[in-house]
């Protein structure tokens, strides 16, 4: 039996592994919803995804980026290019004074990855903003604060992009986001950007932070399309959305992992994302559930069901025949989750 605490350089490896597999699984499960559950259904779930995490992590965030006591709509905006930055996405900003301050999602699209910005519906960018944007005055307590989108990506136009504003006067609900085309974004000085203190923010912590971007977006993404779908609905979506895209990316996801190994490549994925893992033999034993920590009262059996789809793809391109079996499972009231492989046919496939 052992454990499968990894050297610092491969344990990036992992996190990068991890954050890989979860930010390719969000494009396609959002591509998924469109086809199977339709425009309208798809775009209330990504309002209540985008409004989860933010009210999840908006607050926090200011404070560990250092930029409580800034005007709120330079605070957001800022909010908006350090955070996104830490997780890989393509940002800017600049303000134009303390009510006033632009931000610019700049191509490509970290969250439509690749060619499927083509497939992605005008709503579901628009219920992004409205999830988000459109809400962060409501958290400062400031109900002046709202946000003017002037482009969008997925309207064939350079970049996501608008600004927050400070009105004179508090805004109604309906008018938190409003949309102009036709405004552009000041010119941006790359070289004038802020950036993260180096000593505040090491490699180690950097790589964690990429990690915990997609992360996030998956956690906060099952509850919600289990609220709206049904758990078995969003089980199937969820598992066979998995196992398309841990086949299409596995190749990758073992580059950075190391192995070609199935067990090894099975607990380097679940350490990877935070979780207390052994290996022994054809058994992974997983005794925590760090996606979902302090979610075990909304958790339901189908949403480890559905996730589990993502390993398998990973696994069966090593080899079409392995199954993997959860034999015991924390989200049943047990004392971890028990991973088998095995092979049809052969109980031992080492």
């Amino acid at each position: 039996m052992m454990s499968v605490a990894r050297p610092p350089g491969s344990q990036h490896g992992g996190y990068a592994a991890i954050g890989e597999l979860f930010h390719r699984y969000l494009t396609g499960l959002i591509l998924a919803m469109v086809v199977e559950v339709g425009t309208d259904r798809s775009a209330k779930i990504v309002k209540g995804l985008f409004r989860r995490q933010q009210e999840e992590r908006f607050l926090p965030g200011l404070e560990k980026l250092g930029l409580v006591g800034e005007p709120d709509a330079v605070a957001c905006a800022k909010y908006h290019y350090l955070s996104n930055h830490l997780g890989g996405v393509s940002v800017v900003y600049i303000a134009e004074s303390d009510e006033k301050a632009w931000v610019k999602y700049v191509p490509p699209r970290w969250i439509f990855d690749g060619a499927a910005i083509a497939g992605i519906p005008t709503e579901i960018s628009r219920a992004m903003l409205w999830g988000w944007h459109a809400n962060n005055g409501v958290l400062l307590g400031n109900h002046r604060l709202g946000f003017v989108c002037t482009g969008q990506t997925v309207d064939a136009m350079p970049g996501l992009e608008g600004y927050y504003i400070q009105e004179p006067e508090p805004l109604l609900p309906e008018h938190r986001l409003r949309f102009r085309f036709g405004e552009s974004c000041p010119p941006i000085v790359a070289e004038h950007l802020p950036t993260l203190n180096s000593n505040d923010w090491p490699a180690e912590r950097r790589a964690k932070a990429a990690r915990n971007y997609s992360m996030d977006y998956i956690r906060n993404l099952v509850p919600v399309m289990s609220e709206e779908l049904g758990p078995l609905a969003a089980q199937g979506i969820l598992r066979s959305t998995g196992r398309k895209i841990g086949m299409q990316y596995s190749s990758v996801v073992r580059k950075k992992l190391e192995t070609d190994n199935p067990g090894e490549v099975l607990a380097g994925l679940l350490e990877a994302q935070g979780d207390v893992v052994v290996l022994d033999g054809n058994d992974v034993t997983q005794r925590t559930w760090r996606l979902m920590r302090g979610l075990e009262a909304e958790s339901t059996p189908e949403w480890m069901d559905g996730i589990a789809g993502l390993w398998e793809g990973v696994l069966q391109v090593l080899d079409p025949d392995i199954r993997l079996d959860s034999l015991e499972r924390l989200d049943s009231g047990d004392e971890r989750f028990l991973w088998r492989l095995s092979q049809r046919g052969r109980p031992n496939i080492y």
